[in-house]
């Protein structure tokens, strides 16, 4: 069974930046996303950036248009790690983040995906 760990979150101010990663314990072939959702209080597990880690379209990316331009997700391979760069927080960007993997028939459903970390809390204040 992999496991992921999510490290990288903290409090900063609006504007900031950070930077989650992802250490995957091991990689299947079904790990054919590798995913970052976030979820703040009261509301539903959202995706906001997704990297395709194998076959024709390895490397493609993909984000939600909340992050777009603001948040880059990448894999080092090697490592087996994945990261989110976000840059230019906002208040709203506010919410547990979450790495996931697995082979989803709709990469913006969480429920599609087998494997969890137990996410890195992300506050961004004025």
């Amino acid at each position: 069974q992999v496991q992921l760990v999510e490290s990288g979150g903290g409090s900063v101010q609006t504007g900031g930046s950070l930077r989650l990663s992802c250490a995957a314990s091991g990689y299947t072939n079904d790990m054919i996303f590798m995913v970052w959702f976030r979820q703040a209080p009261e509301k539903e597990r959202e995706g906001v950036a997704f990297l395709v880690t194998r076959g024709p379209n390895r490397g493609d990316t993909y984000y939600a248009s909340s992050v777009k331009g603001r948040f880059t997700i990448s894999r080092d391979y090697d490592k087996n790690m994945l990261y989110l760069q976000m840059n230019n927080l906002k208040s709203e960007d506010t919410a547990m983040y979450y790495c996931a993997a697995g082979r989803p028939q709709n990469i913006y459903h969480a429920t599609d995906y087998t494997y969890w970390g137990q996410g890195t809390q992300v506050t961004v204040s004025s």
